[in-house]
């Protein structure tokens, strides 16, 4: 496979949507930066990644809940002379259950993966896409980000986050040479359920991390803000009424509660993050 030429840096890319994102973009001939918080899956995907396609992968251990997090891998790239073309914002985990019972540093732990990190990444890669006069960047989301979710406050909040902050930048860089997708996938069969110890969360059917990675990627060329892979996924995005606020939380809660009712929460990291 030829070289783009391009680089992209693909967090939590250790197994899950990361992995098929390294397998998809390598494939197309992208060069690689793999991210995760921990070397030796990384290690071991690189070279397969290597011999297979013929691409340079790079990889950076780092744990993404450090509050310098971005600047640190930001810094790490500059030293090895590596500019990012494609940044795929894909490490994040979930906790679920009452609020009350959940760790107070986990959460925050959460918040700083999930949004802290991922717009710290993009904001520090902006410039330099600008600079060359192209970029893309795909931030993983969630059909959660639709809707307030009960029993996964904090989860279903920070993915609207990403979803909002997609569409702005999305907006914002049209006609500038820098495409944004937010990927809102509904339960995806990915380590993230085995860590958690329950498939209580997964609300509804499960699609493949391969599906995701398809669909956005072809979103992607399309210069779309946003895709929810998968015609169940996207009417469940989008067919709930938006407004009272009030009553969609009623009728979600209705949805989620099983969560709580099954007796204890859940509040694991994923195997993307941990690797």
């Amino acid at each position: 496979m030829n070289s783009t030429g391009k680089t992209a840096l693909i967090t939590g890319a250790s197994s899950g949507i990361g992995a098929e994102f390294a397998a998809a973009l390598a494939a197309r001939g992208d060069d690689l930066v793999l991210l995760a918080r921990s070397l030796p899956r990384l290690e071991s995907l690189a070279t397969q990644l290597r011999q297979r396609h013929g691409v340079r992968v790079e990889v950076i251990g780092q744990d993404l809940t450090m509050p310098d997090a971005a600047a640190l891998v930001v810094d790490e790239l500059a030293a090895r002379g590596l500019s990012v073309d494609v940044l795929v914002n894909n490490a994040g985990f979930g906790s679920a259950g009452r609020f009350e019972d959940l760790g107070v540093d986990r959460e925050q732990d959460q918040l700083m993966v999930n949004v802290v990190a991922l717009a710290g990444l993009t904001r520090r890669l902006i410039p330099g896409m600008l600079e060359r006069g192209s970029g893309e960047i795909v931030n993983v989301a969630s059909i959660a980000a639709f809707q307030p979710s009960p029993y996964f406050a904090t989860y279903s909040s920070g993915k609207a986050f990403v979803l909002n902050f997609s569409l702005s930048l999305w907006s914002e860089y049209r006609g500038r040479g820098i495409k944004v997708l937010a990927v809102c996938p509904g339960p995806t069969e990915t380590a993230f359920f085995d860590a958690v110890g329950t498939r209580d969360a997964a609300l509804g059917r499960m699609g493949s991390a391969a599906q995701v990675v398809q669909s956005a990627l072809r979103a992607l060329e399309r210069n779309k803000g946003y895709v929810v892979p998968g015609a169940q996924n996207f009417a469940a995005a989008h067919l709930m009424p938006r407004r009272p606020r009030t009553l969609v939380a009623r009728i979600a809660k209705l949805v989620t509660r099983g969560v709580a009712d099954g007796g204890r929460p859940i509040n694991a990291e994923p195997a993307v993050i941990t690797a």
